[in-house]
């Protein structure tokens, strides 16, 4: 089965209407990161509970996305993607409303276990409604969301946070996402169930893992996210503890990093269009072992020097995403895609878990506050870059 066949208006809405749900997603995994300092001052959270928060929300989004393989193929993927939007809304709403670490952590699972299969949902209408040729600049166009989330969304959230309260932030996202729920009632395509045939786990994983490209391009995708998500959500405690800035700081961190990345997120979708997925991904991984070296490393510095640093780390470690993503995508046959992308995003949330763990096996503090080993833990994501550049190349694209 090709392409929904859609019209250039009917495409650019679906385009951004996807790019809109992929911001409330991203603003309500990323704004925890920012909040980092805050929720261990206020609810008394170590540097390893705060970890642990983190790698709650995608170990959860990783477990339901593989379950949700077997299944997202048999709905509509209106209908589907709309049910899931809303339980994450609800869920999100929930986090806002948690007293302690412990509820929070429940409520995280919850948020992350609709928003895993929400991520899969949105790259299988890519699939489903964008022919290849286009695919990977509106790939581009909906990462954007990462950048448009850390410019505006996660700012936004800092300050909701520093002037009404840590909680405020998981509303503001919760009402946001009522808004575009509404529009996609209006904008969103119905495309019926690819798969009507009985449920069939062994067979669902047989069709899935005996496909050696799929192999190839789970291994792409979990080393990137190791290669990433190790360092980025201790960068905002990094930062306040190590670097000497202020909580309300780091908003401009976030401003500076997604104004540029606003930017250069459609120019990287293009460039993967007219170089090839792989050669991109090859070439922004070359350059950003420079800033994930820089930003591991980084002494006291002044705030202009820090934001530098910071905005280089965003674009290219973004960026890399974009291409690495298109390239996927492409990875599996029409008739296997949804699931395919749904065992896809539950293997990335739970390499971003795992990443966001196991620096807590090698992070401390010292007597001052200080996060120590922080430069170990920049080695690693350097050697997963380097081995993600090589397995870039050994995906083939299918459709």
């Amino acid at each position: 089965m090709s392409a929904l066949t859609l019209s250039p208006v009917a495409e650019k809405n679906l385009v951004r209407l996807l790019a809109g749900i992929q911001f409330c997603h991203i603003v309500d995994f990323m704004i925890l990161m920012p909040l980092g300092p805050q929720l261990m001052r206020l609810l008394d959270i170590t540097p390893a509970q705060f970890g642990l928060l983190v790698a709650a929300y995608t170990l959860s989004a990783g477990i339901t996305g593989f379950l949700c393989a077997f299944i997202i193929d048999r709905f509509d993927r209106r209908r589907l993607l709309l049910s899931v939007f809303a339980g994450f809304l609800l869920a999100t709403l929930a986090c806002g409303f948690a007293w302690d670490f412990h509820s929070l952590l429940v409520a995280r699972l919850l948020a992350g276990m609709f928003g895993g299969i929400l991520g899969a949902n949105v790259l299988a209408f890519l699939g489903d409604c964008i022919p290849e040729e286009r695919r990977g600049a509106a790939t581009g166009r909906v990462m954007a969301a990462f950048s448009f989330a850390a410019v505006a969304g996660v700012p936004l959230g800092i300050f909701l946070a520093t002037h009404f309260s840590w909680r405020t932030p998981f509303v503001f996202v919760a009402a946001t996402g009522l808004v575009l729920a509404l529009l996609a009632l209006r904008v969103l395509p119905s495309i019926p169930a690819h798969d009507k045939s009985p449920v069939n786990i062994r067979g669902t994983l047989h069709a899935v893992f005996s496909v050696g490209n799929h192999w190839r391009a789970f291994a792409l995708i979990a080393a990137l996210m190791l290669a990433g998500f190790s360092v980025i959500p201790f960068i905002s405690p990094y930062m306040v503890k190590n670097v000497g800035l202020s909580e309300s700081q780091l908003a401009l961190i976030y401003f500076c990093g997604g104004l540029a990345t606003l930017f250069t997120a459609p120019l990287i979708g293009r460039l993967s269009d007219r170089l090839g997925k792989a050669r991109t991904v090859q070439i922004l991984g070359a350059i950003s072992l420079l800033p994930l070296f820089a930003i591991t490393h980084l002494p006291a510095l002044a705030l202009p020097w820090v934001l530098i640093t910071t905005t280089v780390f965003m674009v290219f470690i973004s960026g890399r995403l974009i291409p690495t993503i298109a390239l996927v995508t492409a990875a599996s046959s029409t008739d296997l895609r949804g699931r395919f992308l749904s065992m896809n995003a539950a293997l990335q949330q739970l390499a971003a878990s795992a990443a966001a763990f196991l620096p807590t096996l090698v992070l401390a503090q010292d007597a001052q506050g200080h996060l120590l080993n922080y430069d170990i833990v920049g080695y690693g994501a350097m050697a997963m870059t380097l081995l993600a550049m090589w397995l870039a190349g050994k995906v083939l694209i299918k459709s």
